[in-house]
């Protein structure tokens, strides 16, 4: 892998910002990264996109089962979330629009989603930073694996609940 992939991304006023995703592995959207983005984006007139994971637990014995899928609760408790922030986007004057999937693989899953969009940096909201060992093990340490991932810049923002 790419060893600049595993440093700090470029200083954002160096490059050229036409789209922004906004991703969220499921946790809730911080207004601090919100706020991120939205310095990012005003001077650029750049769009955002709001983009969350529903989770899906994984499989029984090899198929996808029903009581492994994302609940009704947790699907609505995701287009809230991705609902509240296009609003704040939206309020400050951005183009800005959101989208929830349900998938295992949730660092693939937003990689896939900003080349989709054609997205020039991806902003996620973090945890510290864990052992490499342990963080592999935990669900909030998947923005790290999408910073290593990514083809493009990643700016990690951090969660005041973390």
């Amino acid at each position: 892998m790419n060893s600049s992939r595993r440093t700090e991304p470029p200083d954002p006023s160096e490059i050229a910002i036409e789209r922004i995703l906004l991703a969220s592995e499921g946790r809730t959207i911080p207004a601090e990264a919100v706020e991120f983005v939205a310095r990012l984006a005003s001077p650029r007139k750049a769009a955002v996109c709001v983009f969350s994971i529903a989770r899906i637990h994984g499989t029984a014995y090899g198929f996808p089962s029903p009581g492994l899928l994302p609940t009704k609760r947790e699907w609505q408790e995701q287009r809230d979330l991705v609902a509240a922030a296009v609003k704040a986007l939206r309020k400050r004057g951005l183009q800005a629009d959101g989208e929830v999937v349900g998938t295992r693989k949730p660092t693939s899953r937003i990689c896939q989603q900003a080349t989709q969009l054609d997205c020039d940096v991806i902003v996620m909201a973090a945890d510290p930073p864990r052992n490499r060992v342990v963080a592999d093990f935990m669900w909030t340490q998947e923005p790290y694996r999408v910073r290593r991932k990514a083809r493009m810049p990643v700016y990690l923002v951090p969660d005041p609940r973390g």
